[in-house]
């Protein structure tokens, strides 16, 4: 915090009453500057802050303690020994934030990130003073995030399946110079809100059903809805019973052959039919049990495979028949020869 040479300040510790064992402390004699409260010899003590001594016209005194999203920031002009200005100015990153007027403070009651920048004012002493238009220098304001955009988790999976519990959980995390403050979290589903605003991060869903499947996000917000912020969103699909699920063709039609049409109207009655499956054959799974989907596919397959072997063994037996009803009656003649 700047402070004018010719002005008076006063340093406060506020906690404990100072004895002989507890008073406040330097620099050296603290562990870690970024940490929020300091332990030594069974004592807490408070953040540090810098003094910087000006002897300028002019100094801005900003915030001593670290800024975050939502805070109000107020800058102050001072002038050397608080003598009267005029036309007070204050500029953000060399842009003024307003016309000259006789306010020496500037303020913000709420700040995101975009207002961080380096701020400096100016001004003209009334008499006594220089005269002369008088600048400040620059203090730099660094706005820090107050939480990250949360993110959205389901546990077990982001496909459960039906019947069972899902927990969608909001995550995100304050700092630890602001580890207290209240956070509210509400929960979305395709659109629609399906808990608002409540102090948990988590919402339960007991028994999954197909109804639950859907697009889900969440927000976190201050309880002062000052800052609020909102998570990507989770794709949640609810995996039905084995038995609702289409299974693959696994008996197509025969292709039709390019051989001649000599054969009988009836099938060949050395193959025998090509069985169905179904829950009731032990190779496959029951409907209480989960099939794996990629097995029913790869017997999808085989069993194409059998049925187009079958015809063309029946083509083939057929073949065979004609061939020997040819070469009986020619066998014949050569005997009675």
């Amino acid at each position: 915090m700047p402070s004018s040479a010719a002005s008076f300040e006063t340093l406060h510790c506020e906690g404990p009453v100072i004895t002989e064992d507890s008073s406040c402390h330097s620099d050296d004699d603290l562990t870690d500057p970024k940490e929020g409260a300091f332990q030594l010899n069974s004592y807490t003590f408070s953040e540090p802050f810098h003094l910087i001594v000006s002897y300028d016209w002019l100094i801005l005194q900003g915030p001593a303690r670290p800024v975050f999203e939502g805070d109000p920031l107020v800058l102050s002009c001072r002038a050397w020994q608080d003598w009267p200005l005029n036309q007070v100015t204050f500029y953000r990153d060399g842009s003024a934030l307003g016309p000259p007027g006789p306010n020496r403070e500037f303020s913000m009651a709420v700040v995101q990130e975009a207002d961080s920048g380096h701020y400096h004012c100016s001004g003209i002493f009334r008499s006594p003073g220089p005269g002369s238009p008088e600048t400040a220098a620059a203090v730099a304001v660094t706005v820090q995030e107050l939480f990250p955009a949360p993110v959205l988790r389901a546990t077990p999976s982001t496909e459960p399946q039906e019947g069972g519990p899902v927990t969608l959980s909001c995550h995100t995390k304050l700092p630890l110079q602001r580890s207290a403050a209240r956070l509210l979290f509400s929960f979305y589903k395709d659109g629609r809100i399906v808990r608002s605003r409540g102090l948990s991060s988590e919402f339960q869903i007991p028994s999954a059903s197909e109804e639950h499947s859907g697009s889900y996000w969440c927000d976190a917000a201050t309880g002062d809805n000052q800052v609020w912020k909102q998570s990507p969103q989770l794709e949640i699909r609810v995996q039905g019973p084995s038995g609702s699920a289409a299974s693959p063709i696994l008996n197509p039609a025969p292709q039709k052959s390019a051989a001649p049409e000599t054969t009988p109207t009836g099938p060949p009655g050395s193959l025998p039919p090509l069985p169905t499956p179904s829950s009731e054959d032990p190779g496959f799974s029951s409907p209480l049990q989960t099939p794996d989907p990629r097995l029913h596919y790869q017997m999808g397959i085989l069993l194409k495979h059998i049925q187009d072997v079958r015809v063309l063994l029946g083509h083939l037996v057929m073949e065979l028949r004609d061939l020997s009803g040819r070469l009986k009656p020619r066998t014949t003649k050569a005997k009675q020869k």
